[in-house]
């Protein structure tokens, strides 16, 4: 059964921008509509009750992905606790359902948020800002794009600004509208980026396991 519509669950402003760009690499002709909560404990708070209204109409051809940054909390924990309320809303996850059955919901964690992709494809990053370095990503603390210390916005922050961009500080919804425009949805070497493109197939192609 093809998908017709994907809603997503975001907690911030610049996964919101991101997606709008990334998503239609992934969908295509596919309708999708994209939640935006305060933070992530708004999304936190709010998500069980969002979920509930959603299963009483949701048709069988739409699906719900929820995406949360890890920042530092146990990512096993953080999963479970989506899991938990999807399931007590009366949805089938895909970690949840049985071999051969739909599920409507997908949960997400962003390891450890939406810059590691940005260091996972840093060809996108390097064309929106070309004084950049390519070797950056060949540096220890950044060849793995979901364990960099010390904050990966942070760390991204320090980069641009090395380079003469963003002198008074970052601006997260520009540059995700800037970087996602290049990003190459088969080229990145974050993982938990690749997991979120495994998953966003997953659904378009009958939402089974």
């Amino acid at each position: 059964m093809m998908l017709e519509k994907l809603i997503v669950f975001v907690e911030e402003y610049s996964m919101e921008a991101a997606l709008e760009i990334i998503l239609p690499k992934i969908l295509v002709d596919i309708d999708f509509q994209i939640i935006r909560f305060q933070c992530k404990d708004d999304l936190l708070k709010k998500l069980p009750v969002r979920l509930r209204g959603y299963t009483s109409w949701l048709p069988d051809t739409w699906s719900i992905l929820v995406l949360v940054d890890r920042d530092d909390d146990d990512c096993t924990v953080l999963k479970q606790t989506l899991e938990d309320y999807a399931v007590d809303s009366g949805f089938v996850t895909k970690t949840s359902a049985m071999p051969g059955h739909r599920f409507h919901v997908v949960n997400r964690i962003v390891v450890e948020e939406l810059e590691a992709w940005y260091f996972g494809d840093w060809n996108a990053v390097r064309t929106a800002y070309p004084r950049v370095p390519a070797n950056i990503c060949q540096k220890a603390p950044y060849r793995d794009s979901d364990a960099i210390a010390g904050g990966t916005w942070e760390a991204f922050e320090r980069i641009l600004k090395s380079c003469g961009y963003f002198s008074t500080g970052i601006r997260k919804i520009e540059c995700a509208r800037k970087i996602a425009v290049h990003m190459d949805i088969k080229q990145n070497r974050s993982n938990s980026f690749n997991v979120f493109v495994e998953a966003v197939q997953m659904i378009l192609y009958g939402g089974t396991v």
